[in-house]
């Protein structure tokens, strides 16, 4: 479905992806993970064009996207959580999720805001108060929300659950979990080694713009030294 295929990209005269490649298959969960300042926002920022592919290839669904406006990225069917959630602080939940509203594939059964507060409780009880006004949990489940009112054939969250209390970061693993069982198909970028191993099909480990590791949950679970070198504190 996503396949990124050897991209360099430049923040100015600086290279900040060397020759990156990761592939997300049709209803597949992949995970980017990595210290900070390892590449993995820049990588998404490239596919989501939002930051220019000098060299390599950026394919969708078979078609290319790279050199395409970010509108028209995600209007291809990429929906993106951005790291800071980045909500609309003046407006309301439900004003929120009703601006990003869309059905291009005319999906039979579409995300509306009743699906989305089935799914966040917490949101129904807030969907007249001003975004500013949320927590950061609520926010996250917002920008979530707010993604899926997309109707996203793939869904990518930047920094999932960072700085999230604990109780808030197991009701939005529990909501991707629900959204895998429903074959969506997602690229996550989290620190939680363990919760992002039982959700994820495969991962990639990035270091300094390039991917260093990649393998599936079993192969992650046995490489205790690649999760030391490349993800320990």
């Amino acid at each position: 479905m996503l396949e990124v295929s050897e991209i360099d990209v430049f923040h100015g005269a600086s290279q900040a992806l060397f020759a990156m490649s990761l592939t997300v298959g049709e209803g597949e969960v992949v995970t980017l993970m990595g210290r900070n300042g390892m590449g993995k926002t820049t990588t998404v920022h490239a596919i989501m064009g939002i930051l220019p592919v000098a060299r390599g290839s950026i394919s969708f669904a078979g078609a290319a996207i790279d050199g395409l406006a970010s509108h028209r990225v995600a209007q291809a069917g990429l929906g993106l959580v951005p790291e800071g959630r980045q909500i609309f602080p003046n407006l309301t939940v439900n004003e929120n999720l009703v601006a990003t509203a869309a059905n291009r594939a005319a999906r039979p059964n579409p995300w509306s805001a009743a699906r989305v507060y089935d799914m966040f409780p917490e949101l129904a009880r807030r969907k007249a108060s001003m975004g500013i006004l949320l927590s950061g949990g609520e926010q996250q489940m917002l920008a979530i929300g707010r993604a899926l009112m997309t109707n996203p054939t793939l869904l990518i969250l930047d920094e999932a659950t960072e700085g999230l209390a604990p109780l808030v970061r197991r009701e939005i693993w529990h909501c991707l979990t629900r959204l895998k069982a429903e074959g969506l198909s997602i690229l996550v970028i989290d620190k939680n080694v363990e919760d992002l191993s039982r959700l994820a099909s495969r991962h990639y480990i990035m270091e300094k713009g390039r991917t260093v590791w990649h393998g599936t949950s079993a192969d992650l679970g046995a490489d205790e030294a690649a999760v030391h070198r490349y993800l320990g504190v």
